[in-house]
């Protein structure tokens, strides 16, 4: 081995550093923004060895900021929230600050109380007013260190805190290995050094190192700053040309063999000891016969530090080599070892037990599914997936295997991992026979295809395997039925709907499940010569289930839909909303949001469904629901095209038609196509408007509800164009609806469609009478309509009051396109009308006007901010920039304004 004398004042920590000018100053401005109380986030990302670690404790040596710290470990990637409760242990002070609800769910995600419901995406929340909390002391800065090893639950809070912190005096900052993604965080990239700053580190660190050892030494470590510093301690004549990072551990595990035994057997029960923590590492060695001094060599070399809690490694390499380099049967009896230390705490006994086991072993087995239980409790969904997967290798008997494989399966899919669910649901499926987990098997195929495939792939899943269970299990079959009719009617295949519903009727008689039976049969003949009686069936269903449990609001909510009752969705979908933000059901409430907005968009709430819309996208984004994202999406795309924001509109609703086809999802491919339509039409370009609503019309988009709704305009896109004939079909499928549902203002529409067709003002007048103030867009496009009749036919003062009237109701509701059609109306009738004064509400964006709203109640920011899944400075934030638009400057001027 060539010797070489390292510089005396110079530590491998400083050389790190080396080279990183333009990395420290970007991150140094970053900091100062925090300091200011701007916060944020950023991923340093690079190779191992690359000097992530030490920029890290750079950062952590600024001045002024309270720092928490964590790393991932690999080996502990499977305990849930373990990462975030050693981020966290500073910060707990300030726990009792939090809102209960908040509160209770990171105390259950960290063990310190009984478990209680699934608060996996509270948890994420309550991070965030935690670090919101200790920020009021002063800035703080969390450090996170080798992010790829995350548990995963842990990591998904942390991505959540992430992208909420601009207000906040908090910075989060990662380092990773290349490969790990943390979307819209922003990343510093370690490349490797140059040839010129490697010569020049290399001195620095050795400079007497021989000529011919250097030029291997710079050679080998081809940029990498920890290689530069290791190699040359490394045997050089049998260091071969292995790729980083198995040269640095070759390196480090040359280095451990040439230790006293007792010194690597203590290395090793360190390696494998995930936490790092002295107490469990000096009990596992104890039970070899390791004393407690064999730590001492390795820390004099410099491979471990140890303090009177914690044995830390100096870099993941060293880990990796002190473990790997050992034989295979070292390694199992230091995990058997440390079972044994560990039987305090189950769950990492459960794992240990697992590693020191070769073979299938029921008693191992079943403590990992305990395991799994407890992490399930505890929200960790993605930690129980691993522990029952593990339970099911080590299961000697297939019935129970495949049991285990269908529950992970389940796991996967509440922990957000779809991938994994239909590769363990696969292995299940080709172990068994039992009808009962075959019915489970398709129950979680059909949850993953929902969410991510297609509505008819879910349908034949579903019936496929209710058909088998039905004779064992009545109730698992018709809870699979119904939601193989839901996502049938999504689907726009009525047939496949009327399947279900024959199979529903055949199970036997249960009253429990009659109603749900006579739900999804109203629905179904809503189309039927049995459609008046089956609406009245449909709504008494909702005046009786409105109080319900969530489920049933749901559901109650959706027929309301069906039948037009748009204010009865409204009130229920409030209502509903509100309880899920009270009870921390964060999950749930995309879909819930999604409907509200769909009842606010009918009802030409606009400003509210845009608001209701932006939240759920932002939830269901940060919660790993891209159906929902997609719903959203779509209602956004309408949303833009009522306003004429026409890159918007086509941006959201052109991608969604790509990732849900009408074939896949008719539902959300009908209000994308509507959307663009309704772009088209704001504009005057009819042609497009009916050429892609008859051909979207031709598939299974006519099966669903907007293609009733979009009908009126179908036919004035036909009599604008000149082409009456092709209004003939939209207008009969808007009479069935209007016939079936028995709305005064549906009536209305199909009155004005007449009147466009036979130009007669007494079918406008009525029409106008029948929809009064239930849809002011309508009825505004209604005014408009009339408005250009009368003007055509010379009657231009009768002509001017209606187009005033539908002006003014354009401009309240931000149809910018329509507007500016009925001000040039307005002017060929004689009469120049003046642009409408600003609309102080519509400078807000969805997000301030929800929180001005709700700071009108008397709310304080932290109740807001637990309402809204934001932070209490971000409330404050949102309040500063909203009261300028609004002209005031305090929060008691919001009582009198028209929010």
């Amino acid at each position: 081995m060539a010797r070489f004398s390292p510089a005396s004042l110079v530590t491998v920590e400083d050389l790190m550093l080396y080279g990183r000018d333009r990395e420290t100053a970007e991150l140094g401005r970053l900091l100062a923004d925090a300091a200011a109380g701007r916060g944020g986030a950023a991923i340093v990302l690079g190779e191992p060895g690359g000097g992530k670690s030490a920029l890290l404790r750079w950062a952590g040596a600024t001045p002024g900021f309270q720092v928490l710290t964590c790393t991932g470990v690999e080996s502990e990637a499977e305990l849930p929230f373990a990462a975030l409760q050693m981020l966290l242990s500073g910060a707990m002070r300030c726990l009792p600050a939090l809102p209960a609800v908040q509160s209770e769910a990171l105390r259950t995600a960290f063990g310190l109380t009984a478990p209680g419901g699934d608060n996996r995406f509270l948890v994420g929340l309550a991070t965030l007013s935690l670090l919101a909390e200790v920020a009021a002391e002063g800035p703080v800065l969390c450090l996170v260190d080798d992010a790829q090893w995350l548990d995963r639950p842990s990591a998904e809070a942390l991505a959540f805190v992430a992208r909420r912190l601009a207000a906040e005096g908090v910075f989060l900052l990662f380092a990773a290995r290349e490969g790990f993604v943390l979307p819209g965080v922003p990343e510093v990239v370690l490349k490797r050094l140059d040839p010129v700053a490697s010569r020049e580190l290399l001195a620095e660190y050795a400079p007497d190192l021989p000529g011919h050892v250097r030029d291997r030494v710079l050679a080998q470590a081809d940029g990498n700053p920890l290689a530069l510093c290791e190699l040359p301690r490394a045997e050089m004549d049998d260091l071969g040309p292995l790729p980083l990072p198995t040269r640095l551990q070759d390196a480090y595990q040359r280095r451990i063999g040439k230790l006293p035994a007792p010194t690597r057997t203590a290395l090793l029960v360190a390696a494998a000891e995930e936490s790092g923590a002295l107490a469990a590492t000096l009990r596992g060695m104890a039970e070899l016969g390791v004393a407690a001094e064999a730590l001492v060599a390795a820390e004099s070399e410099g491979l471990v530090t140890v303090s009177d809690q914690s044995v830390a490694f100096r870099h993941p390499l060293i880990r990796a080599a002190a473990y790997r380099g050992s034989p295979f049967t070292e390694r199992l009896a230091a995990h058997a070892a440390l079972a044994a230390a560990l039987a305090d705490d189950p769950d990492r006994a459960a794992w240990h037990r697992a590693a020191a086991t070769t073979g299938p072993d029921e008693e191992v087995a079943a403590a990992l599914e305990a395991a799994a239980v407890r992490a399930r409790e505890r929200s960790g969904h993605a930690a129980a997936v691993a522990a029952l997967e593990r339970a099911a290798r080590l299961t000697p008997e297939d019935g129970a295997r495949v049991r285990r494989l269908v529950t992970a399966a389940e796991t996967a899919v509440d922990a957000g991992q779809p991938d994994r669910a239909r590769h363990l649901a696969g292995q299940a499926l080709r172990l068994t026979g039992d009808p009962r987990e075959l019915a489970r098997i398709a129950a979680v195929r059909g949850r993953v295809e929902f969410e991510h495939g297609s509505l008819r792939t879910v349908h034949e899943v579903l019936v496929s395997a209710a058909k088998q269970v039905a004779p064992l299990d009545a109730d698992a079959a018709a809870a699979m039925l119904t939601d193989a009719a839901r996502a049938s009617w999504s689907a726009g295949d009525p047939g496949r709907v009327a399947e279900t519903y024959r199979l529903l009727c055949e199970l036997p008689p249960d009253p429990l499940r009659q109603k749900l039976v006579d739900s999804i049969g109203g629905a179904l003949k809503l189309y039927s010569d049995e459609a008046a009686e089956n609406v009245t069936l449909l709504r008494e269903h909702v005046a009786h289930g409105r109080s319900g449990p969530p489920a049933l609001q749901l559901n109650v909510a959706l027929q309301a839909l069906l039948t037009g009752d748009f204010d009865d969705t409204r009130d229920i979908m409030a209502g509903l909303a509100e309880a899920c933000r009270s009870g921390g059901m964060i999950g749930r409430l995309p879909a819930v949001l999604c409907t509200l907005a769909t009842a606010e968009i009918n009802l030409a709430r606009y400003r509210d469904a845009a608001g209701s819309a932006a939240e759920a996208l932002r939830i269901a984004e940060d919660t790993g629901q891209p159906s929902r994202v997609a719903h959203a999406e779509a209602l956004l795309a309408y949303l833009a095209a009522v306003s004429g924001d026409d890159e918007r509109c086509r941006e959201l609703a052109e991608r969604n038609l790509r990732l849900f086809p009408a074939h896949a999802n008719a539902l959300m491919a009908a209000w994308c196509e509507w959307a663009l339509a309704l772009l088209d039409l704001g504009r005057g370009r009819h042609e497009a408007v009916l050429d892609r609503l008859e051909a979207a019309t031709r598939g299974p988009i006519v099966h669903v509800g907007p293609a009733v709704h979009f009908a009126p305009d179908q036919v004035e896109a036909a009599v604008r164009l000149g082409r009456p004939e092709r209004a003939r079909e939209p207008l009969a499928r808007l009479e069935r609806w209007a016939a079936t549902v028995r709305l005064p203002w549906e009536d209305g529409l199909v009155l004005r469609c007449r009147a466009l067709l036979t130009g007669d003002g007494a079918i406008y007048e009525k029409a106008l009478e029948l929809e009064g103030e239930a849809r002011p867009f309508q009825r505004a496009r209604t005014e408009l309509l009339y408005g250009e009749w009368l003007r055509r036919e010379r009657r231009k003062t009768e002509a001017r009051g209606h187009l005033r009237e539908a002006l003014g109701r354009f401009e309240r509701l931000g149809a910018t396109p329509w507007a500016d059609h009925t001000r040039a109306e307005l002017r060929a009738a004689g009469e120049s009308s003046a642009p409408a004064a600003p609309d102080l509400l519509a400078q807000l964006t969805p997000q301030e006007l929800q929180v001005v709203r709700l700071a009108a109640t008397g709310a304080t920011n932290k109740e807001i901010a637990a309402q809204l899944f934001l932070s209490p400075k971000t409330v404050g934030h949102h309040l500063y920039r909203a009261f300028p638009k609004l002209g005031i400057s305090t929060r008691t001027e919001l009582a009198r304004l028209p929010l």
